[in-house]
């Protein structure tokens, strides 16, 4: 948030209200937590194995018993599905398959109207299979507000409006101030644009239990705490190597995102970077009535650096983002789940955006790796002689994007040619990451420079114009 007439908080007042906060993901320790499921112990044999149980995973293992019935599909997770970042999201599901608008159109302005059809219609697909399985993840479609919290924002958001009216999508308004203070009322909002039936809030924990529960009913066999930690060509199939077992398939779909990909060619397109965010215990009536909110929508600002943030069922308010961290060689690791620095800060920012609020207290804050790539959205591919395939590089809005990738990774299988893999989008790939530690120095640099941009009016120095030639980017 900088807007430099609105004070900041004291220091007491954020660090005070972090001082109970449970180090564990709100959404994960909902009573509706099913129980882990056995490990595989020996070998097992189907027609497709999936890697992986999250989103990714889940949509599609249950996607290919959806096409086939008949078709044998085992899934491996290597904790509890849902457990990473499935379990860990701020739980906006999105239309957009690109990252936003704005990505899309720098990057596949021929096909974006295509693009934007395709998500609307995966988001739909979405809120269908929900009823149709009887997964109740407190799916709200309210739509999400980018909000300007500086006043180069405002024209920023005003010509996206413009742009999204030119390609004819419909659901986006342009809010002034006094519109977007309507809808929530923060200090710092000084405009906002409101993409009313793009995104749906969910809570994400629910949903990655609710896809379990529906491979379950049509079959799949599910075994978790079963990493995979070798994939191999075995004859007219492959096999996958687990610290128990093997399972041999005719085919695989590689659902790991974030972790090293068991394609080994594949790892230098992902940088695994660590998100966080709060939750703040529930709002009373009163606290409520402060801030508004009474459409639910999903929020985020218009920086750089950027907070996400949304109000839940139980109307706690979850605040996330802005920090993007980078470990040296890209690790992903349980201890790196937290960052307090982190924390504070994100505490600290708000109180500034409400600070009718002050002395709400937070419940939990926790962490997660993300898995981006440097176009920002996802990308796909097959190995092992078309017997494999991969979805990659969500980079934080792979809650919606995961189910089109699933379609994705079955139409490559299957040796399909849809209206998916007809896509540049689909085709293309994004330039990786150098190696260390040239890549350390690169997201350092980059990071300081969109801090530099966000504090001088959003204009970007020589290194960001270099990197956006070149379509290189870092982002969460």
């Amino acid at each position: 948030m900088a807007r430099a007439d609105v004070p900041y908080p004291s220091e007491a007042s954020p660090v005070h209200a972090l001082a109970d906060a449970s180090p564990k993901p709100f959404w994960l320790e909902d009573p509706a937590r099913p129980d882990a499921l056995p490990a595989l112990v020996g070998d097992e044999r189907c027609d497709l194995l999936v890697v992986g149980g999250g989103y990714s995973g889940l949509w599609t293992a249950l996607l290919a018993k959806e096409r086939d019935p008949r078709r044998d599909v085992v899934l491996i997770e290597g904790q509890e599905v849902g457990w990473a970042a499935s379990g860990r999201n701020g739980g906006f599901c999105a239309a957009s398959l690109t990252h936003g608008l704005g990505n899309g159109l720098a990057r596949w302005p021929g096909e974006l109207a295509e693009l934007e059809e395709l998500g609307a219609r995966n988001l739909d697909g979405i809120e269908d299979a929900l009823a149709r399985h009887g997964i109740d993840c407190d799916f709200e479609r309210t739509g999400e507000i980018d909000v300007a919290t500086a006043p180069h924002q405002v024209a920023e958001l005003r010509e996206m409006a413009e742009e999204a009216g030119e390609l004819g999508l419909e659901g986006r308004e342009f809010l002034d101030r006094e519109a977007i203070r309507a809808e929530v009322d923060s200090p710092t909002f000084l405009a906002g644009l409101w993409d009313r039936t793009g995104v749906a809030m969910l809570h994400p924990a629910k949903l990655a239990w609710g896809l379990k529960r529906a491979c379950l009913s049509l079959g799949v066999r599910v075994y978790e705490h079963t990493p995979g930690t070798r994939l191999s060509s075995r004859g007219a199939g492959i096999a996958v190597r687990t610290p128990y077992g093997r399972v041999f398939a005719r085919h695989a779909a590689l659902a790991t995102n974030a972790f090293p990909s068991l394609v080994k060619r594949v790892r230098p397109y992902i940088a695994p970077v660590y998100d966080h965010a709060l939750m703040t215990e529930p709002l009373s009536a009163e606290q409520l009535a402060a801030v508004g909110w009474k459409n639910r929508q999903g929020l985020s600002d218009s920086a750089n650096h950027f907070h996400y943030f949304r109000i839940t069922a139980d109307h706690r308010i979850l605040w996330g983002g802005y920090d993007i961290v980078y470990r040296y060689g890209g690790g992903v690791r349980a201890e790196y789940d937290h960052h307090p620095a982190t924390y504070r800060k994100l505490a600290h920012h708000f109180f500034r955006c409400f600070p009718q609020l002050e002395g709400l207290r937070f419940s939990h804050a926790w962490g997660g790796a993300i898995d981006t790539c440097s176009r920002f959205s996802a990308f796909f591919g097959t190995a092992h002689g078309g017997r494999v395939a991969y979805a990659l590089g969500y980079t934080g809005l792979g809650v919606g994007a995961t189910r089109f990738g699933a379609d994705v990774m079955l139409d490559l299988l299957s040796g399909e040619h849809t209206a998916r893999t007809r896509l540049e989008m689909v085709r293309s790939k994004p330039l990786p990451f150098p190696p260390e530690p040239v890549r350390s120095l690169g997201i350092g640099l980059t990071q300081w420079s969109m801090t530099r941009a966000d504090e001088n009016g959003g204009r970007r120095n020589l290194w960001l114009k270099a990197m956006d030639r070149m379509g290189l980017g870092f982002d969460s």
